[in-house]
């Protein structure tokens, strides 16, 4: 049983998304500040947070809502990526870390919502 939502592997991996989409959109143009860059930095965000709200739900149902919420925001992010690499925003390096921790994290996610118990909280 973990003790925090820091203990989550999937909360590590979705954090480590938020740090790189941090970290890559800094390059972005400065005319994008309250657009792209906003949304992709909101979205990785919202994926981390729900997984914590949903992490400390007591009710089942209550609980998947907010790991469906993290599911939503990450296929809004994985578009954002690929629109930054197809506006140039994105090295062709940045875009494939970004996929590929993106695909990390929706994996896990996936596998978490379906095995999670709030009465069993494992480390997914």
């Amino acid at each position: 049983m973990t003790k925090t939502f820091k203990d989550l592997i999937v909360w590590q991996k979705a954090h480590q998304l938020v740090l790189k989409v941090y970290e890559y959109t800094k390059d972005f143009p400065s005319e994008e500040k309250y657009g792209l860059t906003d949304d992709m930095r909101r979205a990785a965000r919202s994926v981390s947070t729900n997984i914590v709200e949903g992490y400390k739900r007591k009710g089942y149902k209550d609980a998947l809502n907010f790991f469906n919420r993290s599911d939503a925001s990450l296929k809004e992010l994985e578009y954002q990526i690929l629109l930054s690499y197809d506006l140039n925003y994105l090295s062709l390096n940045k875009y494939k870390e970004l996929e590929k921790i993106a695909d990390e994290v929706g994996k896990i996610l996936f596998s978490w919502q379906k095995n999670y118990s709030p009465d069993n909280k494992t480390k997914h």
